[in-house]
């Protein structure tokens, strides 16, 4: 199958409803939050290659969904806002279960390298957009079977610390203990997309297969973000399991 930029020229879906998913998925899962530029047609036109006409009608789709809103000479901006219930937990018991689930699996390391702190990526790590970042993107193998694609983004201070080798040897989270780190805490977000053809290619599945994507940042005690994560797992080959134990004022039903 022919791609670029993430879509199928040769897939059965048209290539303005691909944008459209792809777009939708950043802004479900609050990569492109609210209040956020969205892509211009002619930005678009040059990231995938399509048409006016094409890029257009993605952008009319997000508007009729009420995700975004078109305005002449502004732009277009999200408008949707994601609802989100927290869930407080044992941030000890969560970092173990972290590093001992990436113990019990196998890593392929994609790419390592420094990049510039995108808006979303800065804002995660409390950065200035542009500053310099060290990304890696690792593939997590469970009986040499594509798990799910790890990206990870950490401050350039830890570039010496993080090689290809240690990445596949160890948990990131052990490593940036290793560096004499101590973890505070963090905040996990888990939602819904489906898989793009590049994303596809990685996992071994259908581009269009459910993925669940969870995004983590992890901070030291003094609160500075020390680690930004964005996971997307296979939906037929992972899910999540809640301890849930109540307390003497537990509801007793739902």
């Amino acid at each position: 199958m022919a791609t670029q930029a993430g879509i199928g020229r040769d897939d059965a879906i048209p290539l303005y409803h691909q944008i459209f998913l792809g777009l939708r998925d950043e802004i479900l899962s609050g990569r492109r939050p609210f209040g956020a530029a969205v892509p211009t047609e002619h930005e678009l036109i040059a990231h995938y290659g399509v048409s006016r006409i094409t890029a257009r009608r993605a952008l009319d789709e997000l508007a009729a969904h009420a995700l975004v809103e078109r305005r002449r000479r502004v732009g277009t901006r999200v408008i949707f806002k994601a609802p989100a219930t927290p869930i407080e937990a044992n941030i000890d018991q969560a970092i173990e279960s972290l590093i001992a689930f990436g113990r019990d699996t196998q890593v392929r390391v994609i790419s390592l390298d420094e990049q510039p702190a995108d808006a979303a990526v800065a804002a995660q790590l409390g950065l200035a957009e542009g500053a310099t970042t060290v990304r890696a993107l690792r593939i997590r193998y469970l009986n040499q079977t594509p798990l799910g694609a790890v990206e990870s983004y950490v401050p350039a201070h830890f570039a010496g610390a993080l090689t290809r080798e240690r990445l596949t040897a160890a948990p990131l989270l052990e490593i940036v203990r290793a560096a004499g780190h101590t973890i505070g805490g963090g905040t996990q977000t888990i939602s819904a997309i489906a898989a793009d053809p590049s994303l596809a290619a990685l996992l071994e599945t259908d581009p269009r297969a459910p993925i669940i994507q969870i995004e983590r940042v992890v901070h030291n005690r003094g609160g500075t973000p020390l680690l930004f994560t964005i996971a997307r797992y296979r939906g037929d080959r992972y899910r999540l399991v809640l301890d849930l134990q109540g307390g003497p004022h537990s509801a007793t039903g739902v």
